[in-house]
């Protein structure tokens, strides 16, 4: 039975898109985050995608059910988050087309050769360390700080492991755009799109989501500014929309 897949600390969350997602009652939940992501990553529906770190399984999910791309694997360090990651693949009946792995990223190109996927989709840690106290649990610790890869590891893999012209989607903290750049240069992943995510209008931006292409020429595109809450303290249409709820 499918109610044997949730343990006793965890909850069924109901994603409002005809998929559920298995998170723990105390820990990690997914926030907005991953949600924006999945909507501005643009797929094709040939493409074959690798989602690095991906914690509770949400963008995955969310690429199958709005992009639905001709496969996904995923993959994820911390066993226990990845063990709960397939069981909600599993929930949704999407083992055949949503494969999550137990695996360090940085292993990726080892794992399934180089220049052997058309996209990359992440969300990696935000935090460098020492640059905020770190939360004594592990999982926490390790979602939101550079505990077991950096950016520039990220962004290395990334480029190891997509095709030439492959696309890179990710989002990050506006704080640490000039080191997204640096490090996406280096690594000859052409910043390409880029938006601003604002909490509310008048408000500084506080998320950016960016898109970059291997080996890609020099061409990055403003797109217009992203707002969650209107001047009433409510969510504007466009999240409505991305969220696919009916205002």
């Amino acid at each position: 039975m499918l109610e044997n897949l949730i343990k006793p600390d965890e909850t069924l969350d109901d994603l409002q898109n005809g998929y559920y997602l298995i998170q723990k009652k105390e820990g990690f939940r997914f926030g907005v985050d991953p949600v924006l992501l999945a909507d501005f990553a643009a797929l094709k529906k040939t493409d074959r995608v690798l989602e690095m770190g991906t914690g509770t399984g949400i963008i995955s999910i969310l690429l199958h059910a709005k992009k639905n791309p001709g496969s996904i694997t995923a993959i994820e360090i911390q066993e226990e988050m990845a063990e709960m990651a397939q069981r909600s693949a599993a929930y949704n009946g999407l083992e055949d087309r949503i494969t999550i792995l137990h695996m360090d990223l940085k292993d990726a190109s080892e794992r399934f050769g180089k220049a052997s996927f058309d996209a990359v989709v992440t969300n990696p840690p935000y935090m460098k360390l020492g640059s905020g106290i770190i939360n004594p649990s592990q999982k926490q610790a390790t979602a939101r700080f550079e505990l077991s890869c950096s950016l520039e590891e990220v962004i290395h893999s990334a480029y190891e492991i997509l095709k030439p012209g492959g696309r890179f989607f990710m989002v990050h903290r506006t704080d640490r755009l000039v080191d997204i750049i640096t490090a996406m240069r280096n690594k000859k992943i052409e910043p390409k799109r880029i938006r601003f995510v604002h909490s509310g209008i008048g408000k500084k931006p506080h998320l950016l989501l960016i898109e970059g292409m291997k080996g890609g020429r020099p061409e990055l595109k403003f797109m217009d500014p992203l707002y969650i809450y209107d001047d009433k303290g409510e969510y504007t249409n466009e999240i409505h929309d991305i969220y696919g709820r009916i205002k």
